[in-house]
């Protein structure tokens, strides 16, 4: 058998607060393979960015383990970039010295990182505004640039949490088409958080939808959606029952955390 190249081996997360234990997720199990897009939604509060945040290295679960390639990890690893839901731009940074940082952080030499973050800069949109600021950028230019920045150093997995959850639903689904685009040339592996139906059944070939706290898979769905794909999948009636199918998997569970179970 094969070994995955991320794997969640029943994962389980407490927390102690105030003498109250309050379990966030329980017995979390998920194999993604390699080129996979994973997309996980469920009601607010189920631990959703815990997970993500887990899956990363940058917390560490009670029990239960992840692995790349069958390696425990133990903290951040240099398999995974992320792309993170606040604005994550250095301001004093142009577009170019933005998304050559992170080649910059791994000792690249100056020619060759600025031809790899030119190419990315093209990949994502941006050709044209390597010179700019931030501040000269709409929030959706931005969020480009923090993907440009993450894709450029290649790694296998890109972990994002809610990347576009502060634009507009006809922006994020735009930027979420070229985002499928960019994934198929890099080959990267990409695990979303989003609380969007449409962005996850757009992007994903696997929705994982968790249950109201404590957070536990309450069912995977794999998409038949072809690909490749883009926005004008949105009025066909594949799209519609798959996001059909994703609201009723939710719909439950977010009644029961309504009620405050």
């Amino acid at each position: 058998m094969s070994v995955p190249l991320l794997a969640v081996e029943n994962v389980t997360k407490t927390y102690n607060n105030d003498s109250h234990e309050v379990v966030a997720l329980k017995n979390i199990s998920l194999s993604v393979e390699k080129g996979q897009f994973v997309s996980i939604v469920g009601p607010s509060g189920c631990g959703k960015t815990t997970l993500l945040e887990i899956l990363c290295g940058l917390r560490t679960p009670s029990s239960g383990a992840v692995k790349i390639k069958g390696e425990t990890i133990t903290g951040p690893h240099k398999s995974i970039g992320i792309v993170f839901q606040e604005e994550s731009t250095f301001p004093w940074r142009t577009v170019l010295e933005n998304v050559e940082f992170g080649l910059q952080m791994q000792g690249v030499g100056k020619s060759e990182r600025r031809e790899k973050a030119r190419r990315m800069i093209a990949m994502v949109g941006l050709s044209g505004f390597e010179h700019a600021y931030p501040y000269q950028l709409s929030g959706g230019m931005k969020q480009r640039v923090a993907i440009a920045r993450t894709l450029v150093t290649e790694p296998e997995i890109v972990v994002m949490d809610e990347p576009f959850g502060a634009l507009d639903e006809q922006t994020r689904l735009i930027l979420g088409g070229e985002l499928l685009k960019i994934v198929e040339q890099t080959k990267a592996t990409v695990v979303l958080v989003t609380h969007s139906i449409q962005e996850a059944a757009l992007l994903s070939d696997l929705i994982v939808v968790l249950s109201a706290r404590p957070g536990r898979i309450k069912e995977l769905i794999r998409s038949p959606l072809p690909k490749p794909r883009d926005a004008t999948i949105l009025t066909t009636p594949e799209f519609a029952n798959i996001t059909q199918r994703i609201w009723s998997s939710l719909e439950e569970e977010a009644l029961m955390f309504g009620k405050g179970n």
